[in-house]
C-alpha cells in the first residue's frame, strides 16, 4: 500500500476525493489517501496546489513525486525545499475549456459581435466581416495548450502562426521562434493569443515595443498570465486607438482591485481567471497515471523542467 496525501487545500478535497478514490482503483493502485498527513516520512505522493497545505517540503524524505493540480508552476517551482520531482497538470477537461474560451473570443472579436450585442443607438450597419481566412491570428505559446488553441483556430479558417522561445514544428502550422521570430509573429497580426508560461524571459513580451508592431486595430486575449503583458503600454496603445480590443482573463493581482483602469475602459473585457479550469474527473486519472507510472518505474508525465521554469 501507498500512501498519497492531498495538500491542495481542505477546500478541493470534497470535490477530489470520490474521482481520486475511482482512479486509483481503476488504476488498481492501493493507497492510503487523505488530506491528513500525521507522518510526513511516510508519504509516497504530494498532490499539491499553490494556497494548499504544504510550504515546507523537508520532513517528505519519502516523497516520490509532488503531483501539482495547476498548469502552472511559477509559485512553487522556486521553493527551495522542494526537492522531490516535480510534475505539472495537462489535463483534457482543463485544455477543452481553454479551446472554448479562445475560439469564443476570438470568434467575437473576428465577427465584431460586440457592436451588434451593445448596440443602444440601434444603429443599422450592415457592413459584414471578412472570412475567417482573412485574419491572420498569433499564439504566443506552443505548450499542450496554445498548440491546442492554435490547432482548433485553423479548423475554423484563420491563418494561424504560433511563437515559442524554443524551436517547434507542428505540421501545418506556421512556427517561430526566438527574439526575431516574435517580431515576425506579431507584424500584422489581427488577434493575438497570450499562452506562454510566467517566466524572467516571458514577462511583459508585450510591450510598447512589441504591441506596436501588430495590426491597427488588432485584439488582444490573455487567458495565459497576467506577468506576460505590460499594463501601461496596453492601456496607453488602446487609448491611442492602435489596439480595437483586449480580454484579459488573467491579472498581476487578483481579484483584480476595484479601483483598477482595465474595470472601465470602454476597450477591455475583463473576465474573472475563468478560461481553464481544472476538472477534477479528469486530473484525477492524470494524478494517478503518473503515480501508476512512478510505481512502475517508468518516466513521470509533465515533469518540470526547473531551470527553464515549467
Amino acid at each position: 500500500m501507498i500512501t498519497v496525501y492531498f495538500a491542495a487545500g481542505a477546500a478541493r478535497w470534497p470535490s477530489y476525493e470520490a474521482p481520486l478514490r475511482q482512479a486509483l482503483a481503476e488504476a488498481g493502485i492501493t493507497a492510503a489517501l487523505s488530506p491528513d498527513c500525521t507522518d510526513p516520512a511516510q508519504v509516497d505522493y504530494i498532490i499539491f496546489a499553490p494556497g494548499g497545505d504544504i510550504s515546507d517540503f523537508t520532513p517528505f524524505t519519502r516523497c516520490k513525486a509532488v503531483l501539482n493540480l495547476w498548469a502552472g508552476v511559477e509559485k512553487i517551482v522556486g521553493n527551495t525545499s522542494l526537492t522531490q520531482p516535480l510534475c505539472r497538470m495537462v489535463d483534457p477537461g482543463l485544455t477543452a475549456g481553454m479551446v472554448e474560451w479562445v475560439l469564443g473570443h476570438s470568434l467575437r472579436h473576428h465577427l465584431r459581435m460586440d457592436r451588434h450585442i451593445l448596440n443602444p443607438a440601434h444603429i443599422w450597419d450592415p457592413t459584414c466581416p471578412p472570412l475567417a481566412a482573412e485574419r491572420p491570428v498569433t499564439v504566443l505559446g506552443l505548450g499542450a495548450l496554445g498548440l491546442a488553441c492554435a490547432t482548433a483556430l485553423r479548423a475554423v479558417g484563420f491563418p494561424v502562426t504560433g511563437w515559442s522561445r524554443s524551436e517547434k514544428h507542428h505540421p501545418g502550422l506556421r512556427c517561430l521562434s526566438g527574439p526575431q521570430g516574435l517580431q515576425q509573429a506579431l507584424t500584422g497580426a489581427e488577434i493575438v493569443v497570450l499562452l506562454l508560461p510566467k517566466t524572467p524571459e516571458t514577462e511583459n513580451i508585450l510591450n510598447a515595443d512589441s504591441l506596436g508592431w501588430v495590426a491597427k486595430g488588432a485584439a488582444i486575449l490573455n487567458p495565459g498570465r497576467g506577468d506576460l503583458i505590460d499594463d501601461t503600454a496596453l492601456l496607453a496603445a488602446l487609448d491611442a486607438g492602435h489596439l480595437g480590443h483586449a480580454t484579459l482573463d488573467v491579472f498581476r493581482t487578483e481579484p483584480l482591485p476595484q479601483d483598477h483602469p482595465f474595470w472601465a475602459h470602454p476597450g477591455i473585457t475583463v473576465t474573472p481567471h475563468i478560461a481553464a479550469e481544472t476538472r477534477p474527473a479528469t486530473a484525477s486519472r492524470v494524478v494517478v497515471e503518473n503515480i501508476a507510472r512512478a510505481e512502475a518505474g517508468a518516466p513521470l508525465l509533465h515533469l518540470v523542467d526547473r531551470a527553464r521554469g515549467y
